[in-house]
């Protein structure tokens, strides 16, 4: 579920235009999974840009307040989570925690870093959905801890069936400041890709494991 139409268009407009969103349908991109993309995602560019951060930092912060009030620790999923949900923490004044894809191989062996404080549940903060899977990969790590996990929230999401049925799964809540719709629909207002590219576009997220360029 989206934030507000409004939010979710404006900030598609700043992951577009710091390139943290970059769409490339002639020249697919080749995830880590070994999927094309005509799409790529890296939304810890915004990061860099005062103006955006805050922007997305707020919008996640109000929502979070919004939803689930303010008697929480926020959690950054790693590693590109971990600046923007920590924004978030500083703007509500809560506890911070970030958790790692597995445990450190040395010293305490941490896959959680930080104090999360008993009896108060987890918000989690995500930058990306695609799958889902490692972000559900870090949910799992707080329950271990015997944290109660309110759900998840995040900057955009790929909007993937797959993700909808993993989330629906582990019974974890997901909101998202955009998704691939409210992209898609923002560029093709300003004329940012072509009718081609938008078909394109539109048939890679149907079947995103097996596409592959025309």
């Amino acid at each position: 579920m989206i934030y507000s139409n409004e939010t979710a268009a404006k900030t598609a407009q700043h992951l577009l235009q710091i390139n943290a969103i970059k769409l490339s349908p002639e020249n697919p991109f080749t995830w880590a999974s070994g999927w094309k993309s005509p799409i790529y995602c890296d939304n810890r560019l915004a990061l860099s840009y005062p103006q955006v951060r805050d922007f997305l930092a707020e919008s996640l912060a109000e929502q979070v307040e919004k939803l689930y009030g303010k008697k929480v620790t926020i959690a950054g999923v790693a590693t590109g989570a971990i600046g923007i949900g920590m924004l978030v923490a500083q703007k509500l004044d809560l506890p911070f925690i970030y958790v790692r894809p597995e445990p450190k191989k040395h010293g305490r062996q941490n896959q959680i870093e930080g104090h999360a404080p008993a009896g108060v549940p987890i918000v989690v903060i995500e930058d990306l959905i695609s799958t889902g899977k490692s972000s559900l990969n870090a949910v799992d790590a707080i329950q271990a801890q015997g944290h109660e996990v309110l759900g998840m929230l995040a900057l955009f999401s790929y909007g993937f069936t797959v993700a909808e049925e993993n989330f629906n799964a582990k019974n974890i809540a997901l909101h998202t400041l955009s998704n691939y719709e409210h992209l898609l629909d923002f560029a093709n207002k300003n004329n940012a890709i072509a009718d081609n590219q938008m078909t394109t576009l539109s048939t890679w997220r149907q079947d995103p494991a097996n596409w592959s360029p025309q």
